[in-house]
């Protein structure tokens, strides 16, 4: 919609760069996708040292006192020390992002953050608030405060990511219930990888229990022309009823988080199709249409 959005990459994950078809992202912003109207999607891999090295020039003028740091090993000593830190280096470089300005327009319209997996993302969220309780005074202090307002405002969502499986499910509900404590607001709930429907609803619980007309089906497929051994046949049978369970386990999955929308306050629930091929550059823009067509803008 002629917006320019930045996608950030935490704790080295490293799909950015081949879902979109780019080489290894940089720790700099880096255009890797256009949209219509001038629109653009940036991406940047988050990496502590470099931000770490950045934090105290800007914070305690030390330049080349922090590169002569980074050469003996002192900033991953330091952050394995203090675990939290990493975390809040992170969420303050992501709080400066959002606040650069080009001009009288900020920089980026939206800053995506492709963060920790859902069991942490509480913790990755709070860690912030933790550090400006201990230290009262001093740039730790000022940047934990502004951090903090940033994640509890009206400018920051969480959207929980889930499969249409059991534990992520769980996992997902676990999270909502985190994050609402946290006083963290959740944004939507998506489900990804949702398999296409190829069966009548009305006989998905009777195929997934094992009850298929095998002479109809046989009789069917024999029809348009499909004759198939005995062994084929009886393959094509199992991966139906296997197919049928799957899906039968994805409906209750998917009650499971509507009951998890509604305790959110209505959540919206979104639901992005498995794509055969996986998902590259081409999948984005086929997945961007279905949430577009969702009503996500």
């Amino acid at each position: 919609a002629g917006r320019r959005v930045l996608l950030v990459e935490v704790e080295g994950r490293a799909g950015i760069a081949p879902t979109f078809d780019v080489p290894d992202l940089p720790p700099d912003e880096s255009k890797i996708a256009t949209a219509a109207n001038d629109g653009a999607v940036y991406a940047l891999s988050m990496d502590v040292e470099t931000t770490f090295l950045d934090y105290l020039k800007t914070n305690y003028g030390m330049g080349l006192a922090a590169r002569a740091l980074r050469r003996i090993g002192a900033i991953d000593f330091a952050t394995t020390l203090a675990p939290g830190l990493k975390d809040i280096l992170i969420t303050g470089k992501l709080m400066e992002l959002t606040q650069r300005r080009e001009g009288d327009r900020y920089a980026y319209d939206a800053v995506v953050v492709d963060a920790p997996p859902t069991g942490r993302i509480g913790k990755f969220l709070d860690v912030t608030r933790a550090m400006r309780d201990i230290a009262k005074a001093g740039p730790v202090s000022g940047q934990a405060e502004r951090v903090v307002r940033l994640l509890h405002s009206e400018d920051t969502v969480v959207h929980l990511v889930t499969l249409l499986e059991s534990l992520p499910v769980q996992e997902s509900a676990e999270a909502a219930r985190e994050l609402r404590e946290l006083d963290l607001r959740i944004g939507a709930l998506v489900i990804n990888k949702a398999l296409p429907r190829f069966l009548p609803e009305a006989a998905v619980h009777t195929v997934a229990d094992g009850a298929v007309d095998a002479p109809a089906v046989r009789s069917r497929l024999e029809s348009a022309g499909l004759a198939l051994d005995d062994a084929r046949f009886a393959g094509l049978l199992t991966e139906t009823i296997d197919y049928a369970r799957t899906l039968s386990g994805q409906e209750e999955a998917r009650d499971d988080l509507e009951r998890v929308a509604t305790e959110c306050g209505g959540t919206a629930l979104l639901e992005l199709p498995l794509l055969p091929q996986g998902v590259d550059l081409g999948g984005v823009y086929e997945l961007a249409e279905v949430l577009g067509r969702a009503g996500v803008r």
